[in-house]
């Protein structure tokens, strides 16, 4: 069995607390360091989460020899500048998503990928999952007939405006922190879209709060999506065919793995393994950094979602359709 890859964590971010156990858990994944902007904090998180060694600077983690792959949980804005950086500095990069909403900003991260030989990631942890490869599997194989529609949501209260997901200058918003989910759960059915439309409502912080889209798939196919940080908590994808439909009812966490297969009047309850997405994120990125297995999200992928997001976010702003 391959040595386990030597991780470090860049910030002491809220989504930490799903990802570290993830790492302590895998026997290919080890956790050796944390860097927060402040040493006290660094040390005293580093403590809490057994992690054996803290820095108080994001440069200072960089330079320690030792940490192969770094994993960005630094707000929206921050990502792909830190991504560069953990490149040029050797690392290989598990960037927390979304890696921007500007298109050039994500390639110029992967050109630093390719130019320093290092591998880059966007964390879209569900794509891992047995949950989603198995409704993929499912549209593809013809299990609802001729792709139609699909439907994606995901929304939560939150409020506080200085909260960093509702910060204008940090990248924030309901279709940054949320609908980035919609956004990919919809092209993994349905591909590239050719033609996006969206429609925001901007709350007092400045940043989109509830945030509704329409994409427009070739072959006919369209899909719904709407997010919020000013609903109530709502998690669903659905794909709509000519003979049936498919419906996840938790498709981003996957903490209750189950498919719906509904066709002909009966329902079908499809059961998968219940299985932790952070964890397999960090092993597929670690496998490929060994060589023993292709990375699932790269290049290609989060620079479509980024274009996608843009023209979203562009769509809104000046009102009309906007095509890719």
């Amino acid at each position: 069995m391959a040595r386990a890859v030597k991780w470090a964590i860049m910030s002491t971010a809220n989504i930490n607390r799903k990802v570290i156990p993830a790492a302590h858990a895998s026997s290919k994944v080890e956790l050796v360091a944390v860097a927060s902007r402040d040493q006290m904090r660094a040390d005293r998180y580093a403590k809490t989460w057994e992690i054996q060694r803290a820095y108080g600077s994001y440069d200072a983690l960089l330079a320690d020899p030792e940490v192969e792959a770094v994993y960005i949980s630094l707000p929206n804005s921050l990502h792909c500048e830190w991504a560069i950086k953990a490149l040029e500095a050797g690392k290989h990069v598990l960037c927390e998503k979304p890696l921007s909403r500007r298109a050039s900003e994500v390639e110029a991260a992967f050109d630093a990928a390719d130019r320093t030989g290092r591998l880059l990631s966007e964390a879209f942890m569900y794509r891992h999952n047995p949950q989603t490869k198995r409704a993929k599997q499912l549209v593809d194989e013809g299990a609802i007939g001729e792709l139609r529609l699909i439907r994606a949501v995901f929304s939560y209260p939150l409020y506080d405006e200085d909260n960093i997901r509702l910060r204008t200058d940090l990248d924030g918003g309901a279709l940054m922190d949320v609908g980035c989910y919609a956004v990919s759960g919809s092209r993994l059915f349905g591909g590239e879209p050719e033609r996006v439309y969206g429609e925001a409502w901007l709350g007092p912080s400045g940043t989109d709060w509830v945030f509704a889209g329409m994409l427009r798939f070739p072959g006919n196919v369209v899909a719904l999506i709407d997010c919020g940080t000013a609903m109530t908590e709502r998690d669903e994808l659905e794909a709509i065919g000519s003979e049936g439909s498919l419906f996840l009812d938790d498709p981003w966490h996957c903490k209750a793995p189950g498919i719906e297969l509904r066709r002909a009047g009966r329902v079908e309850r499809i059961e998968l393994d219940l299985l932790d997405s952070y964890q397999l994120e960090l092993e597929n990125l670690s496998d490929a950094i060994r060589g023993d297995g292709e990375l699932l999200l790269g290049r290609d992928d989060a620079v479509a979602q980024a274009r996608v997001l843009e023209a979203l976010n562009d769509s809104a702003i000046h009102g009309a359709p906007v095509s890719l």
